[in-house]
């Protein structure tokens, strides 16, 4: 049986070009450089042009290194999905090379490192999920703790200026508009309206 081919693939958002530590630790492998795909955008969804070109190409007894599994996508669902339909359904084994346990070429593929790489990638993924979970608690908690103390979030509310208490009973009086009140002011219409409500409300 005709052995098969060594892919790689690389994900780097636009924001930060550091691709090279992933292509020396993926050259560093063996994988050739003609079969690494790069995508440089977020990992937020596998709608990425390089990544759809990789599934196009390989098949059945190939191998696809990856530095981290991070590279393959931000949700931890979906990657257990893509990780299924790469090493079940297209029987191609994958190589995570931050976590040597998450290599499907072990024991010849069989079924043990299988179950294994299977067995850890599910606690890897419960374990982020159970994280991101615990920091929107945590956030949560923070912020009601933060306004039970009197604390305000966004941004502070802007100053008014002297002039606006008699341009509010100028506009009250009907002697001006709110639009030339505002003008006067410097600040847009919407805020005057704004500011005339809190001052009636107070």
């Amino acid at each position: 049986m005709e052995e098969g081919r060594t892919y790689g693939y690389v994900r780097v958002s636009t924001r930060e070009q550091n691709e090279d530590r992933q292509l020396l630790a993926l050259l560093g492998c063996g994988v050739q450089e003609e079969n690494i795909l790069i995508d440089k955008q977020s990992g937020k969804d596998f709608n990425r042009p390089k990544y759809q070109q990789l599934m196009r190409k390989m098949r059945p007894g190939d191998t696809l290194f990856v530095k981290s599994i991070d590279r393959l996508g931000r949700d931890y669902e979906e990657i257990m999905n893509q990780w299924r339909i790469i090493t079940k359904d297209m029987q191609i084994a994958i190589v995570v090379l931050d976590i040597p346990l998450l290599d499907t070429r072990r024991k010849e593929r069989d079924l043990t490192g299988v179950f294994i790489a299977d067995l850890v990638l599910q606690i890897l993924s419960y374990v982020a999920q159970t994280e991101r979970e615990f920091i929107r608690q945590r956030q949560a908690e923070g912020i009601a703790a933060a306004r039970a103390k009197g604390i305000r979030f966004g941004r502070p509310p802007q100053e008014r200026p002297e002039a606006f208490a008699w341009l509010c009973e100028a506009w009250r009086n009907q002697e001006i508009s709110s639009r030339v009140a505002a003008k006067q002011l410097g600040i847009s219409h919407i805020t005057f309206q704004k500011w005339v409500r809190e001052n009636l409300g107070a």
